[in-house]
């Protein structure tokens, strides 16, 4: 078995503020593949998410739409879609709701301001309490690490260390032709 080298959290956090403006797809799944797994557990807690720009058409579109990150209450319990509520506090969403064949294909639209005015009206009513994705172990690209799976959508977010508290997520969507990059950051306090 070949042991793949890895960055440093050091070396992972220079190369990530050297490329948080945006990077080319080949070079954001080189910096992925470099990192260390992520343990599962590891994941627990509230984090809040960015995209990294790689020229994906999905780039900007979470944030656009007031995307805070996601939560890991357990193995079973995920919430992987926190959305800004009223008064800035994070809300879960069902993402069962998201017009997902328009996201992929369409992101272009689902960035306009009328759509995103309507999911900002609309958004109260996706609000849940029930956890719609589950944390996992899984292997991917050849390394085991943590990712989430949701219970609806054709999605695993798979994840790579940065640093404590800073993990890289490639979102595997099928239909899609190449990974979405996004950070989390492990909100404390």
């Amino acid at each position: 078995m070949t042991t793949i080298p890895h960055l440093s959290d050091e070396a992972a956090a220079r190369w990530l503020a050297e490329h948080r403006a945006g990077v080319a797809p080949a070079e954001a799944l080189a910096f992925f593949d470099g990192l260390l797994p992520v343990p599962a557990a590891d994941l627990l807690g509230r984090w809040r998410g960015s995209g990294l720009p790689t020229g994906s058409r999905l780039d900007g579109l979470l944030e656009a739409y007031g995307w805070y990150g996601k939560e890991f209450l357990g193995a079973e319990a995920v919430h992987p879609l926190l959305f800004t509520g009223r008064g800035g506090r994070p809300r879960a969403v069902d993402p069962a709701w998201i017009p997902l064949p328009l996201l992929r294909d369409h992101a272009g639209l689902a960035g306009t301001w009328p759509v995103r005015t309507v999911f900002g009206r609309i958004r109260p009513l996706l609000h849940t309490h029930r956890p719609k994705a589950r944390l996992r172990t899984v292997e991917h690209r050849g390394v085991s690490t943590a990712a989430m799976i949701y219970d609806a959508l054709p999605i695993i977010d798979v994840f790579r260390r940065v640093g404590p508290d800073v993990v890289l997520g490639a979102m595997d969507m099928r239909g899609l032709p190449a990974p979405f990059f996004f950070l989390l950051e492990r909100e404390t306090g």
